[in-house]
């Protein structure tokens, strides 16, 4: 496998500034609300840029969920920014009841996703709102893995009309991606084509994918890694495609087993093409404080627990 080389580090939360500041001046119905996290979010450039089309509600999350489903209904395309736990489990009945239920076209942005929050703690590190989103009617359902994705997948839900859940991070990880690239919402990317065992990740976990991905080829083993950006819809075709090749099946998310990718992509290929299929993520577990990376090896999400689910499975290949 030729080894995938990256641009240096970068926190996804800044790809998601940068995109929301390039809209502003592209498109001026574009609004940001923020829950008192302005900073934390990467949103000063745009509130600067544009003061009159920030509106700061405070500590008040299902307020902000309230008042962009009625800016929508003004032509705005309204993009809410904070923490993916309060942007989720807090408000998860204004989102339902204001936004998905009649399809409104607000862009719930999340930051600090996951176990990588690190240090704040298991109150902090929501890793059940892919579960939550996906379930809701209407809403699509996004979680980036670099710098370059979030913020080509920013300015790329602006153009969807519909309710869309963006989910990102806080650590700096590497920046690995086309910067030039377009997202195409739910599309699968491909980052490198093989016979033996098919490898789906997203967010954090694509790098550390690729990563076991090269300990594998060094072990004989010929991977096809794919990168599963848009969660919801499903691109079905591209993994279909793919494990018919390869005939098993491997998934990496720093989420809940329950709920997330895995869920998504072991039901559909339950009914027209089952494979052996092993799982990375969290074992129905809450998290704690700690450094990303130590969390990841902890809880099972790191490049050494790939290559282990992806040897288990290979073994169960008929």
């Amino acid at each position: 496998m030729k080894k995938i080389e990256h641009q240096g580090l970068k926190d996804t939360r800044s790809g998601f500034g940068q995109g929301l500041l390039e809209l502003g001046k592209e498109n001026p119905n574009v609004v940001a609300l923020c829950a008192d996290l302005t900073g934390s979010l990467k949103m000063n450039a745009f509130k600067e840029a544009f003061p009159d089309r920030f509106f700061q509600v405070g500590i008040a999350e299902a307020n902000m969920m309230g008042v962009a489903a009625g800016l929508s209904i003004g032509d705005k395309i309204p993009f809410t920014g904070t923490f993916a736990n309060f942007s989720t489990a807090r408000v998860y009945d204004q989102i339902r009841q204001s936004i998905a239920y009649s399809e409104k076209n607000v862009k719930i942005c999340a930051s600090h996703s996951g176990l990588t929050l690190g240090e704040d703690g298991a109150t902090h590190q929501t890793l059940e709102d892919i579960g939550m989103m996906k379930i809701l009617p209407h809403m699509t359902v996004i979680s980036t893995c670099d710098y370059n994705q979030t913020r080509a997948a920013t300015k790329a839900i602006a153009k969807h009309y519909g309710p869309v859940y963006l989910r990102f991070g806080r650590p700096k990880v590497p920046n690995f991606t086309d910067p030039n690239k377009s997202f195409e919402i739910g599309k699968a990317n491909v980052i490198k084509q093989g016979t033996d065992l098919t490898i789906v990740a997203n967010g954090h976990l694509v790098w550390q994918a690729i990563q076991a991905a090269e300990i594998l080829e060094e072990k004989g083993v010929s991977v096809e890694l794919i990168d599963l950006p848009t969660i919801k819809p499903l691109d079905e075709q591209a993994i279909l495609t793919s494990v018919q090749k390869t005939q098993c099946l491997v998934t990496a998310e720093e989420h809940q087993i329950f709920g997330g990718i895995g869920e998504s992509i072991a039901g559909f290929l339950s009914s027209i093409y089952p494979v052996p299929i092993e799982y990375v993520g969290v074992k129905d577990q809450f998290g704690e404080s700690g450094k990303p990376d130590d969390l990841l090896k902890k809880y099972g999400l790191s490049q050494s627990s790939i290559v282990e689910a992806a040897q288990r499975v290979l073994k169960r290949k008929k």
